[in-house]
């Protein structure tokens, strides 16, 4: 399960953020049942509707027929089509899994050659992830890789090649026309909350993640933040919080850890956040602080500079891989460290950062039992769940992005469409 923890509050801080929790519950008791103004995007509040028994066997026998033939799966999609599944896959996928490769997210030629490169060779599966077909990042690349695989399998190509769009659209029709397989894109789930879906449980599943314990992590998440009384719930605490900082002034949140494997779980969440609650010239920059090595930089900003933000740490309780500093003869003046094992020493570094940082800005932490794919499942709707209730006490819609497609248009201008 998951914990939260605050590492400083004074009791001010303490009244004012009990202020913000009583005054808002509504908009708790609301986000548990849904609201009809958000219906054509909650498909993710309940994980059983995309997110079923039957729907995970489908995808757990496609991936197993691409894991018996393929050396290389590549998933095709931007933002929201790929940060979920990228999260999990590069902190827990399978040595035996084929190669996860990842295209559609960028425009740039030398990134897109690389990327074509490390095919070379391999038998190669493809999935293109998109909700709105139209979008320039994915539909280019879908182009040159359908090109690839049809020169490469000819007739067999169709058979490798897996798009996952919405019911009616373009992507579908053509689909239908070449014979790829199709799966659904949620019409009422948007991009950056579909991990409980399609668009991120099959690549999760290609690369054998038990996405049955995803969604199971995820389930469980759900019936505990929808049965806890506002003074327990840990996402209504979380975003209440969140609120409490927002009008103290702090207008940066940094989500911390000293576990690499949460790399991109950081741009998932930055996502999350920096979409959800950035407009109506309001919301909380979201930025990610990978630790220990960031101390070096950007910790000098976080204990002298602009006191802008507050903190967050993701901390794993269960030891999760062990390495021994063995005695050395030569003298290196760090014997100190004999017989250690470098999770008690990555675990001084965490606490003493904290110890550190509450000394100059608000301080939280997320404690998870287990670095595994339950965990990341609970991870994945408790801050799917405080974003919304965040979004709501800040007076902002959680779920549009006007911002995201005003640049669209200037650029497909451009290219002349």
């Amino acid at each position: 399960m998951l914990n939260l923890i605050i590492h400083n509050q004074s009791e001010d801080q303490k009244k004012a953020v009990d202020v913000i929790a009583s005054e808002n519950i509504r908009i708790l008791e609301e986000a548990k049942t849904g609201e009809n103004c958000y219906a054509d995007s909650q498909g993710w509040l309940d994980t059983e509707e995309w997110a079923g028994e039957e729907n995970i066997k489908r995808l757990e026998e496609i991936a197993k027929e691409i894991r018996e033939n393929a050396d290389a799966f590549v998933l095709i999609g931007v933002g929201g089509s790929n940060n979920a599944a990228r999260s999990v896959i590069e902190a827990l996928r399978k040595d035996d899994a084929p190669e996860i490769i990842y295209a559609g997210n960028t425009l740039s030629p030398d990134a897109m050659n690389r990327m074509m490169k490390r095919l070379e060779g391999k038998s190669i599966y493809i999935d293109c992830i998109a909700k709105n077909f139209e979008t320039l990042e994915p539909g280019s690349s879908f182009r040159i890789l359908r090109k690839y695989m049809e020169k490469t399998y000819g007739e067999e190509a169709g058979k490798r090649i897996i798009a996952t769009g919405t019911v009616g659209s373009s992507l579908e029709t053509l689909c239908t026309k070449y014979g790829y397989t199709f799966l659904e894109f949620p019409l009422n789930v948007g991009g950056r909350y579909t991990a409980m879906t399609n668009v991120g449980l099959l690549p999760m599943a290609v690369a054998g993640i038990d996405i049955s314990e995803l969604v199971k992590g995820a389930r469980d998440m759900q019936i505990r933040v929808h049965e806890e009384s506002a003074e327990k719930n840990i996402a209504y605490q979380y975003a209440c919080l969140r609120n409490l900082y927002y009008k103290e002034g702090y207008r940066v949140e940094m989500l911390s850890s000293f576990e690499p494997q949460f790399r991109f779980f950081y741009k998932w969440w930055i996502q999350l956040f920096a979409e959800s609650e950035g407009k109506d010239n309001k919301g909380v920059f979201p930025v990610a602080g990978e630790f220990s090595e960031e101390l070096h930089s950007v910790g000098q900003f976080i204990q002298d500079g602009s006191p802008i933000m507050f903190e967050t740490f993701l901390d794993v309780k269960k030891q999760n891989a062990s390495l021994i500093v063995e005695p050395d003869e030569k003298e290196d003046y760090f014997d100190y460290l004999d017989g250690k094992d470098f999770w008690e020493i990555n675990k001084a570094a965490y606490h003493a950062t904290v110890a550190a940082h509450r000394k100059k800005l608000p301080c939280l932490t997320i404690e998870v039992d287990e670095l595994d794919a339950y965990h990341f499942g609970q991870l994945f709707y408790f801050f799917q769940f405080a974003c919304y209730l965040s979004c709501k006490i800040m007076g902002v819609n959680p779920f549009d992005q006007p911002g995201v497609e005003a640049y669209k248009k200037w650029m497909f201008e451009a290219l002349g469409k």
